[in-house]
């Protein structure tokens, strides 16, 4: 394998091994620590815009399965990891992580210190880099990632989300809900289906009107990448479906949404929350949650706690007590900031679907 390396925006420079499409893509550096479910991670479309460091050290191993997948294609920039296993162990898979990149055009860079990297950036925080297996000029490099936007500002959805709307479940079933796609995961649709519920899936920027003239029973804010304050179309949709009374449900950027539609502001954390196994407190019922996350903005803790009559938090990370859940107060709306549909991941949070069927009466 030809030499490759990963540029950071700060000018530090990982020397690896090309893998993937020989070539160079840029994005914000973020690292997530699953130890299983790389497939689904690389099709989450929250992670639109970002190069992906794993800090399992064999990623491929267990080869490309194409039905394992969160949306219609690969949507990180490119990836960073220890070890690129092309040969596969499963009998099931369909084909080599080599031939899935190559198939969808992914960069990637092999036999990294992800180790290095990983306290680098939890050290120095999330930022740009570029990887290149084509180039190793550092200062050609330096000059293309100065030229790509930081995440803060962003607006990303429109660019993930179903350019038309379409429907899922049985037209028959108890409970009809408005799903908001700002890049919605394949797994959150398949947790409401499978609770007797039928689904309508809108574009990002589809008006209120057109939302509520389908009827539904109840709202969904859908995850989804880049930067929530950039939305103004979406915290004024969201105000208008809580003016419409009816149940609302937001996971993730969807959380981030109904906060600024509530009036409460967000923030860009320092490095983010990327994994399969954060604890969480819910504050209700004082129980532990094993959780899935992958989310690099929050809802301010102190502007939660500074409007009791405003809004609870119900859920806490018990790694640094960020606001991992929120309840509106005297309205039928509520939130976390975690992926209760965990694919890949514990299913400890998956009671929060039910709450919200729960509400829709």
């Amino acid at each position: 394998m030809a030499q490759a390396l990963l540029l950071l925006e700060d000018g530090t420079v990982f020397y690896g091994r090309a893998a993937g499409k020989i070539g160079t893509t840029t994005g914000e550096i973020c690292f997530n620590t699953g130890m299983t479910g790389y497939q689904e991670i690389f099709t989450d479309p929250s992670y639109f815009g970002q190069i992906l460091v794993t800090t399992n050290v064999h990623i491929g191993n267990y080869g490309i399965k194409n039905d394992e997948v969160e949306s219609e294609g690969i949507k990180i920039a490119g990836l960073v990891c220890r070890n690129f296993n092309i040969p596969y162990s499963r009998a099931l898979a369909d084909r080599s992580i080599q031939e899935y990149f190559e198939a969808e055009g992914l960069v990637a860079l092999d036999d990294v210190d992800t180790r290095a990297l990983v306290q680098h950036i939890r050290e120095r925080g999330a930022m740009n880099g570029i990887i290149s297996s084509e180039t190793t000029d550092i200062e050609a490099l330096r000059q293309r990632l100065e030229a790509t936007p930081p995440m803060a500002g962003l607006e990303l959805s429109s660019l993930v989300t179903t350019t038309t709307p379409y429907e899922i479940g049985d037209p028959g079933a108890k409970h009809r809900i408005a799903v908001m796609d700002f890049g919605v995961k394949k797994n959150i649709l398949r947790c409401f289906d499978q609770r007797n519920c039928y689904l309508k899936v809108f574009p990002a920027r589809t008006r209120f009107e057109d939302v509520k003239a389908w009827n539904p029973d109840g709202y969904f804010l859908s995850n989804g990448p880049g930067d929530p304050a950039s939305m103004d179309y979406a915290v004024e949709l969201a105000r208008h479906m809580l003016s419409d009374g009816k149940p609302l449900f937001g996971i993730c950027l969807g959380q981030q949404i109904l906060a600024l539609a509530a009036g409460l502001p967000t923030y860009k954390l320092h490095h983010g929350h990327r994994g399969i196994n954060h604890p969480v407190k819910n504050l209700r019922s004082g129980r532990c949650e094993i959780t899935s996350q992958n989310h690099g903005f929050g809802v301010l803790e102190q502007a939660v706690y500074d409007s009791p009559s405003l809004v609870e938090a119900t859920h806490i990370n018990l790694n640094d007590n960020t606001v991992e859940g929120i309840r509106l107060k005297g309205k039928p709306a509520f939130s976390v900031q975690y992926h209760p549909e965990a694919n890949p991941g514990p299913h400890d949070a998956r009671y929060l679907f039910d709450e919200f069927v729960q509400m829709l009466g």
